[in-house]
């Protein structure tokens, strides 16, 4: 059953509060466009955005929401960042989102970053006893975490432009 115009537009304003989370850290990003999408798949029977779109979609979200750990760890590897002291950053993050949502609010963003790039940092320091190298390693990853966002807004762009194009291939 395709669903009315409406129904088309109203997804398209969800998908579009989800691009705007992709810079807005209290907003769900890529995550929400999928689900805008598998709502409207499924009460639409997968009429238009049918199961192989849906696939391509899912694929293409899964992508999305994991960007952030993988394009920043690249990068920190790529700055000689050991595993270890990636993982003592992710470790950091998760402490800095914790600090950053209880005693600052929507801090959560703020705090994960701020405590992985310390997290990487300290642990390179531990292990080279080298400050410009850990402060390479630490800004390699800040890097990738900003490299990261485009990846996600590209994504969200091209989940979008998938969406609209079958919404309205079968409208």
């Amino acid at each position: 059953m395709v669903l009315p115009m409406w129904a088309f537009w109203a997804a398209l304003a969800g998908m579009g509060v989800g691009l705007v989370g992709v810079a807005l850290p209290v907003i769900p990003g890529v995550g929400l466009i999928w689900l805008v999408a598998l709502v409207y798949a499924l009460c639409e029977g997968f009429a238009t955005v049918d199961p192989l779109t849906f696939a391509a979609l899912t694929l293409l979200g899964a992508l999305g929401v994991t960007t952030d750990v993988w394009v920043s760890q690249a990068s920190a590897k790529l700055g000689g960042a050991s595993l270890r002291s990636l993982l003592i950053g992710m470790g950091g993050g998760a402490l800095g989102a914790l600090v950053g949502a209880i005693f600052f609010g929507a801090g959560a963003l703020p705090g994960a970053i701020i405590g992985t790039l310390l997290g990487v940092v300290l642990a390179e320091w531990q292990r080279r006893q080298n400050w410009r190298e850990a402060l390479e390693s630490g800004g390699l990853w800040l890097l990738g975490c900003a490299l990261s966002g485009a990846v996600q807004f590209l994504i969200g762009l091209l989940m979008i432009g998938i969406f609209v194009w079958q919404a309205l291939k079968g409208a």
